[in-house]
């Protein structure tokens, strides 16, 4: 089976860069089920072309196992269409040889690597399982020029009609690890057909290679139920897993609630907006009195926060986490990375990361915030959430936003039994946050205070609830911290 990736971006042979392939070799990998060989047809400045043939060995495939024919005959097999059409076997090719520029990674041309760049992919068999419109329908989304023509039974006998193979070509101007990683997950898709057994640890590596365009695609679902075989414990985990994304441009939690008209909009206009900043100003006061100098900012969306911790210089290293690689791409363009100073680029971290599974990344943190995050998931993963940011990531200190339920009778045009947000799954009264701060606090060892932000009305209290939790152990360990600094420096001072 053959797939060949073409580029006219000049110089064009730093596609051998981005591939970490040498264009002036043939170089060869083993597989488990034969042979993937890396050569370039073409390799000058104007164009490259870089062709990946994997050759399957039928016996290898097979395994020695006698026992079952996936092709449906006794021959099965060792006779398919494994070795010459495109599947799942052309995937995990793509996977081993083209680890690095599946990561967006490159040691040489780490700027190319993070730009898009004109690009033309063609698979010249790709068995497509729903025809050359399904093909145009999974791929057209992801900003491709989709051309899939049939491939007739047999070109002498045209009344025979078409096969069930496409011939497919991709042409765009996308990042080549974006293009890597549509193509890892979708040339298996269109086949629908793996040849491994389809494990728990599938889901993670399709949230991985799907990150950034899997959430959003109009056939999310179907390429989820065919990239796990139809096995529907698994697609369910992996769809309620991308329903816990978030627009990357969200807005503040209390902005999509539909405005009332005339003078009473322009007041909720200003009071949705002071609320935001009050917000932002009341964790970082909280951030400023726990002393944190190294912080973490889960669930960051668009990078509102982060933006605040930047430019106060106590905070010496910042931390944008979230699930959305979007999110994280607005993030980086309104902290303007590109252009920061070295110096202060340094401070910055975005890193990808679900907040309900566990990370050894967000370990070792003066502080996290959770600045309306919690209230955007399903409660069944709560407890999910708690163990991986209380109980494993155990920041110093952690700061909770989260709206008042209460509170949202005092807005025009906020119909009953409605949340300020659409993507919210739940708001709390103050009595339930209360119950959760203590219940989680007791659980993993914090001591906690609660407070609000917002005009306090005598009635509902405050627009949103906020809780400071400090790990029980912190104050003693910075004590012996400030201690052991003492010493340092009167020992300097003797010396």
């Amino acid at each position: 089976m053959l797939l060949t990736l073409t580029t006219t971006h000049r110089p064009a042979t730093d596609l051998g860069h981005l591939l970490v392939k040498h264009p002036d070799r043939v170089q060869s990998f083993d597989l488990p089920a034969g042979a993937a060989h890396v050569f370039y047809p073409e390799a000058d400045e104007a164009r490259c072309t870089a062709a990946l043939l994997v050759e399957v060995d039928p016996l290898k495939l097979s395994g020695g196992r006698k026992n079952r024919a996936p092709e449906g005959f006794a021959l099965g097999q060792y006779v398919n269409d494994r070795p010459y059409a495109a599947s799942s076997l052309l995937s995990s090719a793509l996977a081993k040889v083209f680890r690095s520029a599946l990561r967006g990674e490159s040691r040489d041309r780490p700027e190319l690597a993070a730009s898009a760049i004109p690009l033309a992919v063609r698979v010249p068999v790709l068995r497509c399982r729903g025809g050359a419109e399904l093909a145009v329908r999974i791929f057209a989304p992801l900003g491709w020029t989709v051309t899939a023509a049939p491939i007739p039974l047999d070109e002498t006998f045209p009344e025979w009609g078409d096969s069930r193979y496409v011939d497919l070509t991709l042409t765009g101007t996308l990042r080549l690890a974006d293009a890597l990683n549509h193509l890892y997950v979708l040339l298996p898709v269109l086949d629908d057909a793996k040849h491994y057994w389809v494990a728990p640890d599938e889901v993670d590596k399709l949230l991985r290679a799907g990150a950034g365009w899997l959430a959003g695609h109009p056939e999310r679902a179907l390429i989820t139920r065919r990239y796990l075989a139809h096995r529907r414990a698994l697609a369910g985990e992996a769809m309620a897993r991308l329903t816990e994304l978030r627009l990357a441009d969200e807005p503040a939690a209390d902005d999509s609630i539909e405005p009332a008209t005339g003078e009473a909009a322009a007041v909720d206009d200003v009071r949705r907006a002071s609320l935001a900043v009050r917000r932002r100003e009341a964790v970082l006061a909280a951030l400023r009195d726990s002393g944190a100098s190294r912080v973490l900012d889960l669930g960051c969306g668009g990078g509102a926060l982060l933006t605040a911790l930047v430019a106060d210089r106590r905070f010496t290293e910042v931390v944008g986490v979230d699930v959305s690689d979007r999110s994280l791409g607005l993030a980086a363009r309104r902290l303007r990375l590109d252009r920061l100073p070295e110096r202060q680029r340094d401070r910055i971290r975005l890193w990808q990361s679900a907040l309900t599974y566990r990370d050894d990344r967000l370990r070792g943190y003066d502080a996290a915030v959770l600045m309306e995050v919690v209230e955007h998931l399903d409660p069944p993963r709560l407890p999910a959430l708690e163990d991986a940011v209380f109980g494993h990531a155990r920041p110093g200190t952690v700061v909770v936003t989260t709206p008042n339920v209460e509170y949202n009778v005092r807005y025009e045009g906020l119909e009953p039994d409605r949340f300020r947000h659409a993507d919210h799954r739940f708001e709390w009264t103050r009595a339930e946050f209360a119950a959760w701060v203590e219940r989680v606090a007791a659980a993993h060892g914090y001591t906690s205070v609660l407070g609000g932000v917002g005009d306090d009305d005598p009635e509902v209290g405050t627009p949103t609830q906020m809780a400071v939790l400090t790990r029980a152990d912190r104050d003693e360990r910075a004590d012996r911290r400030d201690r052991n600094d003492s010493n340092d420096r009167k020992e300097a001072t003797n010396r």
